[in-house]
């Protein structure tokens, strides 16, 4: 514990990072509670005759266009976009560290075939393939999470393939190998557990991504579907009332601004972190 304050003494983006991370996730995780300590309306209840009222005492962030309430659409629009970051990131990360440990362990034939998949996946740029896949699939929020997992997972398995190339030639590979440890447990136990630290400080800038896209996704409509609130969506939804009413489009961007910015300043943090000479440094 004192290292991890000396470390943030020394970082303090780290800790920007860190507190902005927690309190957004404070804000939306605890957006059904909010309701206890003020009337927080329904995200989805219409009340025209609000429309595009500014910021005041009785809507903190204004309305939109439909009376709806800003704060209340920022709030849990958050739960959907930052658990689906989560999820896109959880998937990636199953379908692509498998595959990256497999092929760098194995070698060989098998590894040149499994990396030009990659690389044939990678040679798209990920905004315009989570699009075009988006697009195929149809437009709604699952589809959306599968896509944009699609486009992170050959980032993982790069990441992991490295990291299996470099510890499996390490003595204590070997000496497993040598006493007959089978492979399912020496990739587990001896491979994975030993190069978490690359594939952590890659899940924490690919969740600042995965936000990004699937945000971009709702944005051009392939994402949420209204009257669900998502802050892509939302942005999209109010383009056309920004100069008058500013309020419905700075909030949710601001809050995809902070939400992105703050997961990839912990995982700069989490890379000098797992770096013992960095971590270490006076």
């Amino acid at each position: 514990m004192r290292g991890l304050l000396s470390f943030l003494r020394r970082n303090p983006l780290a800790a920007i990072g860190a507190a902005l991370l927690l309190l957004i996730l404070l804000a939306v995780g605890l957006a059904p509670l909010w309701s206890l300590l003020w009337p927080l309306p329904s995200p989805i209840a219409i009340d025209i005759q609000a429309k595009l009222a500014p910021p005041g005492a009785a809507h903190w962030l204004g309305t939109d266009y439909f009376g709806r309430d800003v704060l209340a659409r920022l709030l849990h629009g958050g739960q959907a976009t930052l658990a689906i970051g989560l999820g896109v990131v959880a998937l990636a990360f199953c379908a692509g560290v498998p595959f990256g440990l497999l092929a760098g362990y194995a070698g060989g034939w098998a590894d040149l075939v499994m990396m030009r998949v990659v690389d044939a996946m990678l040679s798209f740029p990920a905004l315009v393939l989570a699009i075009a896949l988006a697009a195929a699939f149809g437009p709604s929020l699952g589809n959306a999470m599968l896509a944009v997992s699609i486009t992170l997972a050959p980032q993982f398995a790069r990441v992991a393939r490295a990291q299996a190339q470099s510890i499996a030639a390490r003595p204590y590979v070997e000496a497993a190998i040598a006493l007959g440890v089978r492979p399912p447990r020496l990739l587990l136990r001896y491979i994975l557990r030993n190069g978490i630290g690359p594939l952590l400080v890659q899940a924490s800038l690919a969740l600042g991504s995965a936000i990004l896209q699937t945000a971009s996704l709702g944005f051009l409509g392939l994402g949420a579907q209204p009257p669900w609130p998502e802050w892509g969506a939302d942005v999209s939804a109010n383009l056309a009332y920004l100069r008058g009413a500013p309020w419905v489009v700075l909030a949710p961007g601001l809050a995809i601004l902070l939400a992105v910015l703050s997961f990839n300043l912990i995982g700069d943090a989490l890379a000098e972190w797992f770096n013992p000479r960095r971590r270490n440094a006076r």
